[in-house]
């Protein structure tokens, strides 16, 4: 643990994606002291689910967003005000909303994050990494406008959440002899390698209220046909969830390659 308590901003695209990504960090972080600040670019509201694409989506994500965020101990949620970009089923985009985060200014939505960055005079921000994870374009447009607000606000910690993608690649790569459709292609530029990742932060303590945060994301769980990703996460025996989502991934770029650390304020 730091020796002060510092103020932590995790910056996303969407509601659940904290869930996913970064919520057993937030939760260490709020644990041993720190402020812990969500930032969303959107609501949400383009999303898969069983409500239709709208406004009766987009305030039931943040209802959701809200008891996530509780749930890790966060001071303060946000949203910048963007329109969801959206993505559909088969991975495609879908017609462009009004205010779409992706055809925002970069400067000027920059400008936003980095007002925020200013008044909780941040430590750190986390981002995306360049490809947005998998590559929604909300997620690199996070990357871009996260790089360029820390930039501006001169926080110094930047840190890209991610995901190891070697043993990733292995398990599809295997599933794959099963599944002979399933593209191991997509999954070779997702993510980042585990050469360039710069910090392993062990969340196995927290796995339980990272946990409770998806399940807070009740209307993601399914989509209109079947189980979605986060449904089959939270299906997932506990013994066994705890192992798999028990480390969460960063890359500083200002940290040379081969660093391995193990707290995001290291």
């Amino acid at each position: 643990m730091t020796a002060r308590p510092k103020t932590a901003v995790f910056f996303h695209a969407h509601p659940d994606d904290e869930a996913l990504l970064t919520a057993g960090t937030m939760a260490m972080l709020a644990a041993q002291g720190h402020r812990v600040v969500l930032v969303v670019a959107t609501a949400g509201e383009r999303g898969l689910a069983d409500l239709a694409p709208g406004d009766e989506l987009g305030r039931a994500r943040m209802s959701e967003l809200y008891r996530s965020a509780a749930a890790l101990g966060c001071a303060r949620v946000v949203r910048l005000g963007y329109a969801d970009s959206g993505l559909s089923a088969d991975g495609g985009p879908l017609g462009r909303p009004d205010n779409a985060f992706i055809d925002a200014d970069t400067e000027e939505a920059a400008r936003r994050l980095a007002a925020i960055l200013d008044e909780e005079h941040a430590d750190l921000v986390t981002i995306y990494d360049p490809a947005g994870g998998y590559g929604h374009p909300d997620h690199v447009q996070v990357h871009r406008v996260g790089r360029r607000g820390a930039e501006l606000a001169g926080t110094k910690i930047v840190l890209e959440a991610t995901v190891n993608r070697d043993p990733l690649l292995r398990g599809v790569r295997l599933a794959a002899r099963v599944y002979p459709a399933l593209d191991v292609r997509q999954f070779e530029s997702a993510y980042s390698a585990a050469a360039d990742i710069t910090h392993r932060v062990n969340v196995r303590r927290f796995t339980r209220v990272k946990r409770a945060s998806m399940a807070a994301h009740a209307s993601q769980a399914t989509g209109g046909d079947g189980d979605r990703t986060l449904g089959a996460m939270l299906k997932i025996p506990y013994p066994a969830y705890r192992y798999v989502f028990g480390t969460e991934w960063y890359i500083n770029r200002a940290l040379p390659p081969g660093t391995r650390l193990t707290h995001p304020f290291d």
